[in-house]
């Protein structure tokens, strides 16, 4: 199947006490368990931590956060090391917010499960056994039986790669925390295809699914990103901050009670530690997904950061930004300022405006549904899915009539890749890749008619806006009905 997996690209920890190195692993390919591993099993080391002698490689322990891992849920974040009291004892612990959603404390000794509670939305496992250490797992979580599920989290994870941080003065743990949900159904025919993101998942459902449920799930009102200050003692929320975009900079907690993160729509902030009031921000012209550094110089005190926008949830979901339509990547380095002198104001030019060529092709809905199916499975990894780009790719709704002559040559035989753009002749037909064409010309005309609303489109987007708002407000009401 071409398939593979538990690879090691983000989390490592090391206790020089206990001489003990700690990875965290990543999940499965293909990611359906069902094609990974018919014969069923929990496929170590999957989505796990384990615990190595540094010298020789020495397997000493081993937790799996997710077991025959089906969803994509990684347990590559961030590992914090960490002394806290539980019940009067002094334990050394280790800590993840992987993306499944739960929040784990183990001993970081021998890998005994200390707590594990939800800090986001979670209904693919009830609840972590504590007597097992095994998550649960609800009747929507296989998607293969279901025929298909809307499951919390999504693929991209409540948490991602950018790194949490913990404070020994809060006690608290400050996470760059995602909420939203993804449909998983099975691929019918799965074909280990070459260029192709071989899941197992019919992607095609996630974005044309006709159930308003499923709709309602996707709709970009429903997705949210957090600064999540999480109590891992009592495994509670302390207090968070919501984003407008999910995905959102990797956090830094300081000894002067100030947390550090930059968000998807280019702010850099500092919040107070203990209530998350902001208190200094700074507008940039990208996203800042980077976690910031602070150092002294010369008895100064700076805090460094990169800007620029990247991954796969800002591939997939396109742009975090939307005033912008390149990519400017920079290190952002602030000084702490005196007090008594004025603050010098951040400028940058306004972002230019994109040439969009009308391309007034008529097309066939029916080609238009075959090619958005075959653009999810081929295409939407990298141009995302609503063909919008990143910012690191370019935006499709917006090519020219050169682009459109040359599709084929592009897409079929890789005119442009020594760009990056792969030919896919060995994978698709020419037929296919105009189907795909035909669905990327439809997005050029949803571009156009995107200003031309209706009474009842203005009505169903405040609408669910409202909705997104009570349930950012009030959770309990949206619970409760």
């Amino acid at each position: 199947l071409g398939g593979g997996g538990a690879t090691v690209w983000v989390a490592m920890a090391y206790d020089p006490e206990l001489d003990l190195l700690y990875i965290g692993t990543g999940n499965g390919s293909p990611w359906n368990r069902e094609i990974r591993s018919p014969g069923g099993g929990d496929n170590l080391y999957l989505s796990s931590i384990v615990a190595l002698r540094p010298d020789t490689g020495e397997y000493v322990w081993h937790y799996q956060v997710t077991p025959k891992d089906s969803w994509d849920y990684t347990a590559t974040q961030h590992l914090i090391l960490a002394d806290i009291e539980r019940e009067g004892v002094i334990r050394k612990v280790i800590m993840q917010a992987p993306k499944n959603g739960f929040f784990y404390v183990l001993d970081r000794r021998n890998g005994e499960l200390i707590s594990a509670e939800p800090f986001e939305q979670v209904n693919w496992a009830s609840h972590i056994d504590m007597r097992t250490g095994r998550p649960v797992e609800t009747a929507l979580a296989d998607y293969n039986k279901t025929g298909g599920s809307m499951i919390w989290p999504a693929s991209f994870g409540a948490h991602n790669w950018q790194p949490m941080s913990y404070s020994e003065q809060t006690g608290l743990v400050y996470i760059p925390a995602q909420h939203g949900a993804a449909f998983f159904k099975a691929e019918k025919k799965f074909n280990f295809t070459p260029h192709r993101w071989n899941t197992g998942i019919d992607f095609g459902d996630i974005r044309y699914n006709t159930d308003p449920i499923v709709s309602r799930a996707n709709a970009d009102a429903m997705i949210k990103g957090y600064l999540l200050a999480w109590d891992p003692v009592k495994q509670r929320k302390a207090w968070r901050v919501r984003h407008a975009s999910i995905a959102n900079g990797g956090v830094l907690s300081t000894a002067g009670g100030l947390v550090f993160q930059g968000t998807g729509e280019g702010g850099f902030y500092a919040y107070s530690d203990d209530r998350g009031e902001r208190l200094w921000g700074v507008k940039l012209d990208s996203a800042v997904l980077a976690a910031p550094m602070t150092y002294a110089l010369q008895g100064e005190q700076y805090v460094a950061v990169n800007q620029g926008a990247g991954g796969a949830v800002v591939l997939a979901l396109g742009k975090p930004q939307q005033n912008s339509t390149g990519n400017p990547n920079r290190l952002m380095v602030f000084k702490l300022m005196d007090e008594s002198k004025p603050e010098k104001a951040l400028l940058f030019p306004p972002a230019p405006k994109l040439p969009r060529t009308e391309f007034s092709v008529t097309v066939n809905d029916d080609l238009v549904e075959s090619g958005a199916r075959l653009y999810g499975r081929n295409c939407a990894v990298c141009h995302g899915l609503s063909v919008e780009g990143s910012g690191v790719v370019p935006d499709l709704r917006y090519m020219d009539e050169r682009s459109h002559r040359e599709f084929q040559a592009v897409v079929l035989a890789g005119l442009k890749s020594h760009r990056g753009m792969v030919g896919f002749y060995e994978t698709l037909t020419a037929e296919q890749v105009d189907s795909i064409h035909a669905y990327v010309i439809s997005r050029n005309h949803a571009l156009r008619d995107s200003s031309q609303w209706s009474y009842w489109d203005h009505l169903r987007y405040w609408f669910w806006y409202f909705i997104s708002w009570l349930s950012d407000k009030f959770p309990w009401l949206i619970n409760a009905g």
